[in-house]
């Protein structure tokens, strides 16, 4: 069992006090041992509990302001920013996002779809996640889907092993693919006519919510072992696909994507359906502060599960139109300038975005 929270009458005051408040409120509910966590006017005392289980999963210790450290022996670097910067998503666009499903059409798609239910199915097992098949459809609200089963419900440990494993898996299909069509291009001395910097922009995306997530908790030695493993079949499972089938690859990832939607939806909707307590007085850690442009006054984990979403239906749209276009001749229309400057093209942000992806004819 946790430790019981006990809160005095003085009330925390300034952000110091508030992040102590978040990193222990973390270290409760996400760390190997339970802590009883005691408020005095304004600082906070987590006390340990020896007779608390071990768990694989645990709070980081790193403070999250410690955003890009310069390394040790480098004492002249300040900072080291991203080297893809976020396009600005407003309120507006991210409140828009919806659960989209592109029919399976070919035999191609087919083959991706069925490839897709496979992974989804193993990954909701080994993370404990339950899911509504209702929700996934849209003919369900997610705030009131709720599963019941032996791994139910979702708490914010569940949750947050949930995002890390997805996030650890989802940094690889970008990586595979930006990278074969660099080999490609320089071996067949051919332009690759704008494909690797969007593939490689979306692993490095990935990345940055996996790091993020790590602000949160972090792994232990079972985690990193499950995630190592996976890496690696998942990785050269991917390599010798998109050898084969570019097209059923991006289609793939298309398909997987519309599940990480789901997945965001569902965490936001039990965010607002007050199931995740925790998760209402934590704060975005730093490094997702500045990486997204987080607004003041918009910076809580519901407000980075709607970016992470937002980002994660960008990635649904790209997949799914880079799957509809010829891979070896057709230009990336997602960095291309049109002639007609007046007509909805597809851009690097989600103004335009279209969730089961943009046909050939329509950008080409």
């Amino acid at each position: 069992m946790y430790g019981t929270i006990r809160i005095a009458k003085s009330p925390l005051t300034g952000k110091a006090a508030g992040a102590k408040l978040t990193q222990a409120a973390s270290a409760y509910c996400y760390g190997t041992r339970s802590y009883s966590i005691a408020t005095r006017a304004g600082f906070v005392v987590a006390k340990h509990n020896p007779s608390s289980p071990k768990r694989q999963f645990s709070s980081t210790t790193r403070t999250q302001l410690d955003v890009f450290p310069a390394p040790a022996n480098a004492p002249n670097i300040k900072v080291t920013p991203p080297a893809w910067h976020h396009p600005v998503y407003t309120e507006e666009q991210m409140n828009s996002i919806k659960i989209a499903h592109r029919e399976a059409k070919t035999w191609s798609d087919k083959v991706a779809l069925g490839m897709m239910r496979m992974l989804r199915f193993g990954m909701d097992f080994f993370t404990g996640y339950s899911h509504d098949e209702a929700v996934s459809k849209g003919n369900k609200d997610a705030v009131n889907a709720r599963k019941a089963g032996w791994y139910s419900p979702m708490d914010e440990r569940k949750w947050l092993i949930r995002c890390v494993f997805l996030e650890s898996v989802a940094g690889v299909p970008g990586m595979v693919g930006g990278m074969l069509r660099h080999l490609h291009s320089i071996r067949r001395l051919e332009r690759d006519n704008g494909w690797i910097e969007t593939l490689l922009e979306e692993a490095y995306n990935e990345r940055m919510h996996l790091l993020t997530f790590l602000k949160l908790a972090e792994p232990k030695w079972f985690m990193r072992t499950m995630l190592l493993g996976a890496q690696g079949v998942w990785f050269n499972a991917l390599f010798l696909s998109y050898l084969i089938s570019p097209r059923t690859c991006h289609r793939f990832v298309g398909y997987l994507e519309e599940e990480a939607v789901i997945t965001y939806s569902r965490c936001i909707a039990d965010i607002d359906a007050g199931r995740l307590p925790l998760f209402t007085t934590m704060q975005a850690p730093e490094i997702a502060i500045r990486y997204w442009n987080m607004p003041e006054g918009n910076r809580s984990i519901r407000d980075l599960m709607m970016y992470i979403r937002a980002d994660e239906a960008k990635h649904r749209e790209v997949n799914h139109t880079l799957g509809n276009l010829e891979q070896r001749e057709d230009p990336n229309p997602f960095v291309s300038e049109y002639k007609d400057t007046k007509a909805v093209h597809p851009g690097k942000g989600i103004e335009n975005l279209k969730a089961t992806g943009w046909e050939r004819e329509e950008v080409i």
